[in-house]
């Protein structure tokens, strides 16, 4: 029975919003190809379980808080691209069709979707160039300062050099900021092409649909299921069930 007496009601609120967003979550249509936000992770075997859509963990689905952080995360981008025009960059986030900057191979089974492509601006930058932002906690914004983008989240990078490499942007580098939710602050680097890097991602998402046609599990990462890669995986019970070299028939 609800208490009317109480002037905080933060947990009965929260829990219709989670509730909400999580039924809407449900009815959104599964990613059928692999994305190149997600090739630079680190098991090739959760990459198959998201390609094919299998039933996660119970549990394990997204909570609605951390739904509200990924909207969040939307937004900043939107402010971003908002301060950069303010800031002089002709920056542009749909082509002339309308559509979001995106690529898509192997019969459409790896796709990719940029944030926007800048054409001009500030002299102190070359044109046409990606443009990628990510809304980042101060723990990661300070390991970006510090390793840069590259050494500090290898899975950005990856994305980035295939974006770069499949929308013909890689003759300058691109442009990667991100926010720090935690106060505003901006990171911002210039993000030079690694071809070996692109040819990689582009590799392993082959080896990864090859993989998936013949009905075979790639290897699991790690040879215990306390790795913290496998720990937060929401295919760790399932994946941890199923015996060392498994098919998929």
């Amino acid at each position: 029975m609800l208490d009317f007496n109480t002037h905080d009601v933060s947990e009965h609120l929260g829990g219709m919003v989670d509730a909400a967003m999580e039924r809407e979550a449900a009815t959104l249509p599964p990613r059928a190809y692999l994305g190149a936000s997600s090739l630079g992770e680190d098991c090739s075997r959760r990459l198959q379980f998201q390609y094919f859509d299998a039933p996660k963990d119970v549990g394990r689905h997204f909570p609605g808080q951390l739904l509200r952080v990924f909207a969040r995360g939307h937004r900043v981008e939107d402010w971003m691209a908002d301060w950069l025009r303010l800031a002089g960059f002709d920056l542009r986030t749909r082509s002339d069709q309308g559509a979001q900057f995106g690529f898509a191979t192997a019969d459409g089974r790896v796709r990719g979707h940029a944030d926007g492509v800048i054409v001009g601006g500030p002299d102190s930058f070359h044109y046409p160039m990606l443009w990628e932002n990510k809304a980042v906690g101060a723990k990661t914004f300070r390991e970006l300062q510090k390793k840069r983008l590259a050494a500090s989240r290898p899975v950005y990078a990856t994305q980035i050099a295939l974006y770069q490499a499949y929308l013909d942007l890689h003759e300058h580098p691109a442009l990667f900021t991100a926010i720090c939710t935690d106060d505003m602050a901006i990171y911002a680097e210039r993000v030079v092409f690694d071809r070996g890097l692109a040819q990689r991602a582009s590799d392993r998402a082959v080896e990864i649909l090859r993989a998936c046609d013949a009905a075979e599990l790639l290897p699991r990462i790690s040879t215990t299921p306390v790795h913290q890669t496998c720990r937060r995986c929401p295919w760790q019970d399932r994946c941890w069930s199923l015996p060392p070299s498994p098919t998929l028939h």
